[in-house]
Parts: structure tokens; C-alpha cells; sequence
């Protein structure tokens, strides 16, 4: 028997998310539930009994759709990913009638307004009768691809990239799986709208822009109540999580609280490119104020309105934050720090690495997908890493972290010492070439790669003086490799290896069109944000994109798919090897050394494979035993934006 104050408590919570209780319990269904999970031999997994009291009690906490067979002629798949009951779902087939556990309250108009189930005018006959659809739809009955072609059409539409922008996020606010659907079939048209470089732009106008929180914002205000934030979010087996303090967002520096748009665009990625299930994705922005007087004075900035806090006062903060996440999430959710300034970066990511399961797309990912382009490139220009001399323009996270790589595998190859190969690497700050007379006034990131040698203050000079083969740009500043520059670096080398990394677009170092241009076609290049091919003496050339998004999605799947507990520079090395093999014969006589995007769900399988194996044999992985095909294995784990059944 239910008390009064229960039934009383049933009625109202049912009036507020549905149309009423009475309707949902005329349906079939909608009296005490059973879903079961079969295993391979058609035995029931489990039998789970849902009633209408427990149902609305768990209305306001969305449970993953949970996949059946109905008729035992193909039983559900087993759970794969690593983690139970998170990736089982998504290989569910289409024909396979899905049931979500909250269906006695997600229906009717509540339900066309819920962005992880709504199928808009996909929704079938039979689907709009049971869940009270009929007449809040037209009548049409529309498939998936359908909605697809119509939502691209209207994408074009907009002239303006930030308008392209705005239009992606309302749909993933709307219709969560043909967001991801859009986005996977057309991701080298969508790349750089969801991401960089247009998501640049869309941090500095977030205030403006706001419309619905995506992600946890976690502020000074808040010490002493992280983890109780964490618990707010609706969603509680994270995988993934991406944060920033907002501090160097890409090259446009600090934008405080407003650059949430990066972990949202970064998780994007993870589900689109990577196959990481929305729902286990988490980005958060600590916010700590910021020095940008233009955000501080702009009445739209969503974000504290101090200065930036420092010293102990954020190192309290952090250390906080990072325990929270371990209490709420454990030991194998993967924290991803994404554009902090060098200052914290750095010792963000040596204080947590041996305690987290940590990750700097900045630092690592960066590093990891430049190597990979430069094993490719040794295809076209012959020789091996340690042939070659590097001459970097930047000495900051990206920088660094790059350099530090390919230090680390000459040294693999080779079996020299690591600081004997870090002499191959040179870099240029805003002082000049990093030497041995500079070394009391250094940053302790950057003292590793002053080497003995003259000072020398300009850029051009080093260039001549050192004689590099390969030329690489981090600085965040753009238009830096002048003609001065690329026609210095071709009058040495026949085919100049050049890499303006630095984004967005309006930073990068050179233009693709300038670099073929003053070289006479002989430039291997490739930038961070993407270029349109350049018609050069009858010639298409289509330029590389050094893009992050090649490393970091299929970098997170095989962490997750092995239940690493931490990130093992090898891992990164095994990620650029394996991107590296993606390039074929067709793209290097085309002169590209990255594999376009188009496969990019299969590239990041291959790269989860083999992490998930450096995992395995450095023994960091937890989830045993080792699958004996990890490419299989990684493919089958990846979600899918395919419309599920509902009954």
C-alpha cells in the first residue's frame, strides 16, 4: 500500500515531466516492466522489475536504453568497452525493439524535447500511438539519411561560420543522434565548424551565444563543493572528461569562463571520431577569473569578474577537483587538460601523471599526431629521424611537447641517450634560439633543449645557422614564416618539410598557398587548421592538416577499451606509428602525409588497437583478459548514431 504522501508525491511529479500518469499506465508496457539481458547462449543475464513508483523516482536521472531480443532469435550483444553496461546499447541492431527504463515519464511532449531519445520525424506510426506522439508531429514519417540531407542543405545555407556553429549545437540540444550521425558521414566538411578554427571565435562570443550549460562550470566560489557538482550532472558513468581553465585558448589567449566551447567541441569529437558514448563524456571549465580586460568590462562574460587567481589558491582548487573526480568517477576516467597556460600546464601534467589516468592534448596529443607526420614525410624525403636536424619556432606546451617526442623515439631507434638526441631539436622563443648562455633566465621546460652554441636573435639567422630540414611552427603567431623564411629553408633543402601547426586559421604561421608558392611546389606542408588545395604550375597540391582530432578520439577508445589506469609515453609513440601507417601510396603522391579524414572512425580504431596493446604489455591495462583482435574489438566498442526502436 502507498501512503497518501506517495500517492500524492506520484501525481504531481507524473503531471510535471508527462501528460499524465493515468495515460502512460493504459499502455501495455507501462505497468511494472521487465527488461532482460541475454547472454550468448540465451540465458537471461539479468531481470530487472521496474514499477511505476521506482520509474518516477528515476525520471529526473536518464539510464542508458538498455537493448533485449524480444523474440530469442538474436540474442543481444555482449558489453563491450571496458566498462559494463556502457557500450552495450550501441551495438544493438536497428530491428531490435528498445525500451528506455524511463518510458512511463519520457513521452509525448516531454520526450520530443529530450535530445538523447528524440527522433523528430523519424519517429514510426506505431512509436508516435504509443508515446503519445500523435499530433504533436506532421503527419510525414521521415528516415534517418533523409534528415541528414535536409539538416546539410540548411547548414549551407549560412554564409557565416559562427551561424554554421550555432546551427550544429542547436541540433545536438535537439536531436542528439543525427547530430553525430551529420557529423561522422561529413566530417571533413563539419570539422572545422564544430571545431577549430570557428570554435575560436564562438569562445570569444560564448557570453553572447549561451543558450543551454553543456558541461560542468566549476568556479573559486565553489571550494569545499566540487564533488557535491559532480553529482549534479545527470550522467554517472563518465569515461571521459575534458577540462579547461581557459586561460590559452588555442592562440587567442585568455577567455576565462568562455572557453567552454573547447571540451564541448572536444568531446564532440571523442563520440564522432573516436566512438566514446555521449553520455559518458563530461567537459568542465574551472574558472578562476581572467586577465582579459576586454572579457572583465563585456557585459554579456558568463564567467567570474576578478583576476585570475594563482599560486596556492589555485593549485587548492585543482587539487580538489582531482580528487573529486576520482571519488565520483574512479581510478579509469580519463582527465583530459586542454589549454591551460604553460605555466600550470606543465605542472598540471607532472603532478597528476603518476596518481591519474591524465592526458594534455596540448603537450601529448599535439607531440604524438606531429610524429606521425614526420614518419610519413620520411617516405618522400628518405632517411631516418635521426638524418634529419629540427628547428622549431614556439617553445611553449606544444613546442616542447613535440620536441620531447622525437627525442624520445630517435633515442628508441637509435639506442643513444635521450639528452644526446635532444641535440637534433632546436628551438626559437621570443628571445631568440634556446642556448646553454640562456639557461639561468629559462622556464624548466625549456632548459632540457638549450644547447651549446652562439646567441642568436633572429629568426632567419637561425635558420642559416642551423640548417634545419624540417621547420616547425608553435608559436601562435601568425604569418612568422615569411618569404624570407621559406625561400631560406628551400635554397638547402629540395623538398623543405614545413609544419605551421598554430590555430586557428588567422595564427597559423604561413598559408598553404604561401609555403608552395615561395618553395616552387617543393614544400612537404602541413598546418593545424585546414587549407583549401592550391593550384600551383598546373599542379592541384592538397595540404595535410596536423590536426589533433587524428590522435586524441581512437588515444581516449584504447585507454577506455584496456581500463589503462595511466597514460605511458609509449602509448604515444605506438598512436603516432599507427596514424603514420595510415598513409598510402595514393596520398603521398598527392604529397600528403596524413590520411584524410573520411576514415577517420577506422584510423581511430587502428590507433585504440594499439595503444590498448602498449597497455596490455606495459601491464597498465586492467580490463582482462587481452581480446585477441583489438581492432575488431575497438570497432565493435564505438558508439553508433543509428535511431533505436522504442515500443
Amino acid at each position: 500500500m502507498m501512503s497518501s504522501n506517495t500517492s500524492s508525491f506520484l501525481k504531481n511529479s507524473v503531471t510535471g515531466v508527462s501528460r499524465t500518469q493515468s495515460q502512460a499506465l493504459r499502455l501495455p508496457v507501462r505497468r511494472p516492466v521487465v527488461v532482460a539481458m541475454l547472454n550468448s547462449n540465451n540465458r537471461t543475464e539479468r531481470n530487472v522489475s521496474v514499477s511505476v513508483e521506482s520509474a518516477v523516482k528515476e525520471a529526473n536521472a536518464p539510464v542508458a536504453v538498455e537493448p533485449e531480443d524480444l523474440d530469442g532469435n538474436k540474442p543481444a550483444p555482449a558489453v563491450g568497452g571496458g566498462v559494463e553496461d556502457v557500450y552495450g546499447e550501441d551495438s544493438a541492431t536497428e530491428d531490435q525493439f528498445i525500451t528506455p527504463w524511463f518510458v512511463s515519464v519520457a513521452s509525448g511532449y516531454s520526450l520530443l524535447r529530450d535530445p538523447h531519445h528524440n527522433k523528430g520525424l523519424a519517429f514510426t506510426e506505431k512509436e508516435r500511438d504509443a508515446h503519445y506522439l500523435r499530433g504533436l508531429l506532421p503527419p510525414v514519417v521521415v528516415n534517418h539519411d533523409l534528415q541528414v540531407k535536409k539538416m546539410m542543405h540548411n547548414i549551407r545555407q549560412y554564409q557565416v561560420p559562427l551561424h554554421k556553429y550555432q546551427a550544429m549545437m542547436d541540433l545536438q540540444e535537439r536531436n542528439e543522434r543525427l547530430f553525430y550521425k551529420m557529423l561522422i558521414e561529413n566530417v571533413e566538411e563539419l570539422l572545422p565548424i564544430v571545431y577549430t578554427p570557428t570554435v575560436g571565435e564562438a569562445c570569444q562570443k560564448y557570453g553572447s551565444i549561451f543558450k543551454n550549460p553543456q558541461g560542468l562550470f566549476i568556479s573559486l566560489k565553489d571550494k569545499g563543493k566540487i564533488l557535491e557538482i559532480l553529482k549534479n550532472w545527470p550522467q554517472k558513468k563518465i569515461q571521459v572528461i575534458v577540462v579547461t581553465d581557459g586561460e590559452r585558448i588555442l592562440g587567442l589567449g585568455d577567455l576565462g569562463c568562455q572557453g567552454m566551447g573547447i571540451p564541448v567541441g572536444k568531446l564532440s569529437l571523442y563520440t564522432a571520431l573516436g566512438g566514446i558514448r555521449p553520455s559518458a563524456c563530461l567537459p568542465i571549465t574551472i574558472d578562476v577569473g581572467t586577465n582579459n580586460e576586454k572579457m572583465l568590462n563585456d557585459e554579456f562574460y558568463i564567467g567570474l569578474r576578478q583576476r585570475r587567481a594563482s599560486g596556492q589558491e589555485y593549485a587548492e582548487l585543482m587539487s580538489e577537483f582531482m580528487s573529486a573526480v576520482k571519488q565520483n568517477y574512479g581510478e579509469k576516467a580519463l582527465i583530459q587538460f586542454e589549454d591551460f597556460a604553460n605555466h600550470n600546464a606543465f605542472d598540471l601534467l607532472e603532478k597528476y601523471r603518476t596518481t591519474h589516468l591524465v592526458f594534455n592534448d596540448d603537450i601529448q596529443g599535439t607531440a604524438s599526431v606531429v610524429l606521425a607526420g614526420l614518419i610519413s614525410a620520411l617516405k618522400l624525403v628518405g632517411g631516418s629521424l635521426a638524418d634529419h636536424r629540427f628547428l622549431f619556432l614556439g617553445a611553449g606546451e606544444a613546442g616542447t611537447g613535440i620536441a620531447e617526442l622525437i627525442a624520445l623515439e630517435i633515442s628508441k631507434q637509435t639506442n643513444a641517450p635521450l639528452e644526446e638526441t635532444r641535440k637534433k631539436v632546436w628551438l626559437v622563443d621570443s628571445k631568440g634560439l634556446i642556448v646553454r648562455s640562456r639557461l639561468d633566465s629559462l622556464q624548466h621546460f625549456k632548459k632540457p633543449w638549450a644547447h651549446d652554441h652562439e646567441p642568436v636573435n633572429n629568426f632567419v639567422d637561425a635558420i642559416k645557422t642551423i640548417r634545419p630540414t624540417v621547420l616547425i611552427g608553435s608559436s601562435g603567431a601568425g604569418q612568422t614564416f615569411t618569404k624570407e623564411v621559406v625561400e631560406t629553408m628551400s635554397s638547402f633543402n629540395e623538398k623543405p618539410i614545413i609544419l605551421a601547426l598554430s590555430n586557428p586559421t588567422s595564427q597559423s604561421e604561413c598559408t598553404a598557398e604561401q609555403a608552395y608558392t615561395w618553395s616552387e611546389g617543393r614544400a612537404i606542408f602541413a598546418s593545424g587548421s585546414p587549407f583549401d588545395p592550391v593550384e600551383y604550375n598546373g599542379k592541384i597540391r592538397v595540404s595535410g592538416q596536423a590536426n589533433n582530432a587524428y590522435i586524441f578520439p581512437g588515444f581516449g577508445l584504447g585507454l577506455i577499451i584496456s581500463g589503462a589506469i595511466r597514460v605511458h609515453d609509449d602509448m604515444l609513440l605506438a598512436a603516432s606509428k599507427a596514424l603514420a601507417e595510415q598513409v598510402t601510396q595514393v596520398h603521398f603522391d598527392n604529397g600528403l602525409i596524413y590520411p584524410p579524414f573520411t576514415n577517420i572512425r577506422k584510423i581511430s580504431a587502428h590507433i585504440a588497437a594499439k595503444v590498448a596493446a602498449k597497455a596490455y604489455e606495459l601491464g597498465l591495462a586492467s580490463r582482462l583478459p587481452q581480446p585477441e583482435n583489438l581492432v575488431a574489438y575497438a570497432e565493435s566498442c564505438m558508439y553508433s548514431p543509428k535511431y533505436r526502436s522504442y515500443r
